[in-house]
């Protein structure tokens, strides 16, 4: 009996199951292959113009001391010196002491020529540790905060309330004092040499 017929047939049949299984097998392997393949993770983007800011705290109660603290970015002087002055006044995260009065607060700053004028609040002079000690780390914690980091401003001018001829106990407030980096035990070169690099103009912008 003849059989060329049916098996033209069959091959007729088989023929199109074996396409389509190849298909399905081409697909399967391309899922598993997909769900073997881990994307890799993008590289963490870190904000530009941050920079590290020199504060300084009191340590052993008798002199200060440097603490760095990174900075978010900020643009023109007086913002820039305020955000430092904020930093200062939310103290220590360190091993160092507070330096100034715990419910002191800045009021304001400008910034007039070479001098910074900082305007404190009432807490400043009124709740200030007793001694002359105590002032001179309180005082020079933020004239020389403000020194280090900002080149260009050579004196700080302190008010309270607005008071341009404040006096504590101890120190004369009315005329503006330069830094005094002596106050620290091994005290550095400043502004060339800080304990950590000040930002540049560009980073912390100028007014």
């Amino acid at each position: 009996m003849p059989s060329g017929p049916n098996k033209r047939s069959n091959m007729s049949l088989v023929i199109p199951f074996a396409v389509l299984a190849l298909v399905f097998g081409v697909l399967i392997w391309g899922k598993y292959k997909t769900s073997r393949t881990v994307e890799p993770t993008p590289p963490l983007q870190q904000p530009a113009g941050k920079y590290t800011a020199v504060l300084f705290f009191v340590e052993e109660g008798t002199r200060l001391a440097r603490e760095g603290r990174e900075m978010a970015p900020c643009s023109g002087t007086e913002a820039c010196v305020k955000a430092v002055l904020e930093e200062l006044f939310y103290g220590p995260v360190g091993e160092l002491d507070e330096a100034l009065p715990e419910n002191a607060a800045l009021r304001g700053v400008r910034i007039d020529g070479d001098t910074a004028v900082i305007d404190l609040d009432r807490a400043f002079s009124e709740e200030i540790v007793s001694g002359s000690s105590a002032e001179m780390m309180a005082v020079y914690s933020i004239v020389n905060t403000v020194c280090i980091n900002f080149p260009s401003i050579a004196k700080v001018k302190l008010n309270v309330e607005g008071n341009e001829q404040a006096v504590l106990q101890h120190l004369d407030l009315s005329d503006p004092l330069t830094p005094d980096f002596s106050l620290e035990l091994n005290p550095a070169s400043p502004p060339a040499d800080p304990a950590v690099a000040p930002p540049s103009d560009v980073q912390r912008g100028t007014k």
